[in-house]
């Protein structure tokens, strides 16, 4: 008889079935209970012929057990979602005596079985960065998910120098010195990802913090179709892309997704008839065919002096990572006007203060005109959960926030809450996006030295450009986001003055 197969994700599994079966036992043999009909329980299993298992459960709850099958995967995720990470945290702080935590060094130790369990549970929820907090009585841990610091969980203060002195191995730090911030960098596998970790210490009056930056190497291979664009412009977009030569340059502030563009953008021209080469601070992920420099101040490589280096290496497309000063952007400049196609970011505002900043740097306005072919702005805003995703009407005070024409027959969208998105709503990211295309009468404009508003102008007119605030308008009227959201990220932009 075949054992029926269920995806454990599209479950809601009542708690009241969740407390017939110990924690303990769900986790030592990969189940998890769905249902109880009269008296059989039905339990999902990654291995529904473990007879043991089967019968410990029939033990415990009293119950017939009837087997059905999911994904290991599936199923741990449940535990986590169900059971909560608390339990588990607690069992291992167990295994810390009152007098102190075990030494470091043995395999199996509470310190590095509670570390694991943290690191895992976040990067099944998708989370960026885990922060490790100690306090005067204990140590707090916070995981960023979706842009949001959300509570993961409080250790006790024995605890603290065991975890971070863990954190320290992983990341090839100097366990001894505490008194100083220290980087570090580690690569783990979990959950079948390549996941690179980026670790930093910093000493504080209660002992050293610790910041983990989670990369998921499988992020680098997005599309630009997962980004955000919208079909007409990533259409002009792509082109933009497969031009020969020219400046590319994706703006906005740190944390905004501006790496993962470019690397999109890379992924999409890649191919064996081209030579990509990019110069980071520092190399956040992986990208195959394509030859990746990180920058070394102290050796001497910079932005500006690696890419002369690099133009010796007969490049057809160059990423810097960043614009941050004259010499690099005179830098970029020519390597575009020498027939290079080149990319790099900026922090500004909006598109069109792309091309201001640069003059604002001292790049002459007719090499930025005959060299910068297009400029994109971008912010990224939470997506509301497909799981609890409802309608409902809005105040009509708050509709008018968003500059519609009408309020009639508009039907909004906002996330109710519910355990997959943790209560919030809002489940991953996507980008609002503003695209300027540099024509002749942008070029016109940027040779007399024109404001970025006059410039915004002339492309809304002429381009018919949609502003950041106007795409996630139409992104909140889509269902994608909410209001609250394009409000948090879009209001500075339009109150910017023209000039």
């Amino acid at each position: 008889m075949t054992t029926a197969h269920v995806d454990l994700d599209s479950y809601l599994i009542d708690g009241k079935v969740i407390d017939l079966v110990p924690e303990s036992l769900a986790r030592r043999h990969q189940l998890i209970p769905l249902f109880k009909i009269g008296e059989t329980l039905t339990v999902a299993m990654a291995d529904p012929h473990n007879i043991h298992a089967l019968d410990e459960v029939m033990l415990k709850t009293g119950c017939e057990v009837e087997p059905v099958v999911s994904t290991e995967v599936q199923i741990r995720r449940a535990i986590d979602q169900y059971y909560g990470v608390g339990g588990s945290i607690k069992e291992i702080v167990k295994g810390f005596a009152e007098e102190g935590p075990e030494p470091l060094g043995t395999g199996e130790a509470p310190a590095i079985k509670l570390l694991d369990l943290v690191m895992a549970k976040a990067i099944r929820d998708g989370a960026s960065d885990i922060h490790i907090e100690p306090d005067e009585k204990g140590v707090h841990t916070r995981c960023r998910i979706d842009g949001v610091l959300h509570e993961a969980g409080s250790l006790p203060k024995n605890i603290q120098s065991a975890i971070i002195s863990r954190v320290k191995v992983m990341g090839n730090m100097d366990i001894a010195e505490s008194r100083a911030p220290q980087d570090g960098r580690s690569h783990i596998k979990m959950e079948g990802k390549e996941i690179e970790l980026r670790i930093s210490t910093f000493p504080t009056i209660y002992g050293e913090n610790v910041v983990i930056r989670i990369l998921d190497q499988s992020s680098a291979l997005m599309g630009l179709e997962d980004l955000g664009f919208s079909k007409h412009m990533i259409g002009y977009y792509e082109t933009l892309i497969k031009r020969p030569h020219g400046v590319i340059l994706v703006t906005g502030p740190t944390g905004s997704g501006k790496t993962t563009t470019l690397y999109a953008s890379l992924n999409s021209i890649n191919c064996p008839e081209k030579n990509i080469i990019t110069i980071e601070d520092p190399v956040e992920y992986r990208l195959n065919l394509i030859r990746q420099t990180q920058i070394n101040p102290k050796a001497g490589v910079t932005f500006a002096t690696a890419i002369r280096s690099i133009l010796r290496q007969d490049p057809d497309v160059i990423m810097l990572g960043e614009i941050r000063d004259l010499e690099t952007a005179q830098a970029a400049v020519r390597a575009a006007l020498t027939g290079h196609l080149v990319f790099s970011t900026l922090h500004t505002n909006d598109a069109p203060g792309a091309l201001t900043r640069l003059m604002d740097m001292g790049v002459e306005p007719y090499l930025i005109s005959s060299s910068v072919v297009g400029a994109l702005a971008q912010r990224l805003v939470r997506t509301i959960c497909p799981k609890c995703k409802e309608r409902y009407q809005p105040e009509d005070r708050i509709i008018k926030t968003l500059g519609v024409a009408t309020v009639e027959d508009l039907t909004f969208y906002r996330g109710k809450g519910c355990k997959s998105c943790r209560q919030t709503g809002y489940r991953g990211r996507i980008a609002l996006f503003e695209l300027l295309m540099v024509n002749d009468r942008v070029r016109d404009l940027i040779l007399h030295g024109k404001p970025a508003g006059m410039i915004r102008n002339l492309a809304r007119e002429t381009q018919g450009m949609k502003t950041l605030r106007e795409d996630g308008v139409d992104k909140v009227l889509k269902g994608i986001t909410t209001i609250d959201e394009v409000n948090k990220v879009s209001f500075e932009i339009e109150e910017t003055p023209a000039g």
